[in-house]
């Protein structure tokens, strides 16, 4: 099970269209994905429509066991390959800016709870989506993940919030979970003409360096179009909706490679055939 964080220190850059995008791709290539929604305004939850369950995010955080955590897991809409921690609005609780505190790994104990159903395959990704600060629950989720996503937009304020997710991630990989590493920094809702997408994209080249994913994601209707029909967006079947998949083919496909690598298993590693299986298709 390879577990992702997603995050961004700034509201509104599309943090949980990535968490969406990846469980998209993930779920047309038939790897079973839970998606945690630690946001508590529950965009993510309200996305993937999840069945109804007895208790949420909130009751796992205060009691981390097996079966609170059974309890608040429901299937996806999308299908039996996507199913949801579902969040919670009073989530929020659980949210203090205590540097040492000691509930931080609530969630990481949470998950290795997680329950492998007879006949079902168990987890092979674990997306966290986080809220746009850094309090406990972003902090629980850098302390139960293995890598960190870190998404930003090419504007001034974005480039300023990612910076300062990335000091996050490092600081906790000091402090609290030495197998942390940065995945790497995604740049959403691009307009490839933009002189000033360029050019804060060239900004964040000469800070992060390689750690500035080669695939961005284009800014395209389908994805708001997608979301507000519950849909996949590998599912919309527009063009820009293939061309918003192609690029979160290729964003799952390092996320997966990141996995391999980090536990010696191969989880899967034909990200680049499948996204010019799906260029072949397009054209």
């Amino acid at each position: 099970m390879h577990t992702v964080a997603v995050l961004s220190l700034k509201g509104g850059v599309g943090k949980t269209t990535v968490v969406l995008g990846l469980a998209s791709a993930a779920m047309r290539r038939g790897a079973r994905t839970l998606v945690v929604d630690l946001d508590p305004q529950c965009n993510a939850t309200a996305s993937l429509e999840p069945e109804e369950t007895a208790r949420g995010l909130s009751d796992v955080l205060a009691h981390p066991r097996a079966d609170v955590l059974r309890d608040a897991i429901g299937r996806s809409a999308w299908g039996d390959e996507v199913d949801v921690l579902v969040g919670s609005e009073d989530a929020e609780i659980h949210n203090g800016h205590d540097r040492h505190d000691r509930q931080l790994a609530r969630l990481t104990d949470a998950l290795s709870e997680l329950p492998v159903e007879e006949g079902e395959p168990p987890y092979q990704l674990v997306l966290l989506d986080c809220p746009p600060s850094l309090g406990r629950l972003t902090r629980s989720a850098l302390v139960a993940a293995d890598r960190a996503l870190l998404v930003t937009e090419p504007t001034i304020f974005a480039v300023s919030g990612v910076q300062r997710a990335f000091e996050a991630v490092q600081s906790e990989r000091t402090e609290n979970n030495p197998r942390l590493q940065p995945l790497g920094v995604v740049v959403n809702r691009i307009r490839q003409r933009s002189q000033e997408h360029q050019f804060r994209i060239e900004e964040l080249r000469d800070i992060f360096g390689p750690l500035v994913m080669p695939v961005s994601l284009p800014d395209r209707l389908a994805v708001q179009q997608a979301q507000g029909a519950c849909m996949p967006i590998h599912q919309w079947g527009t063009p820009g909706a293939r061309e918003v998949a192609l690029s979160f083919n290729l964003l799952l496909a390092r996320a997966l490679r990141a996995g391999r690598n980090r536990h010696g298993v191969e989880l899967d590693d034909s990200g680049e055939d499948d996204a010019e299986e799906f260029d072949e298709q397009d054209a």
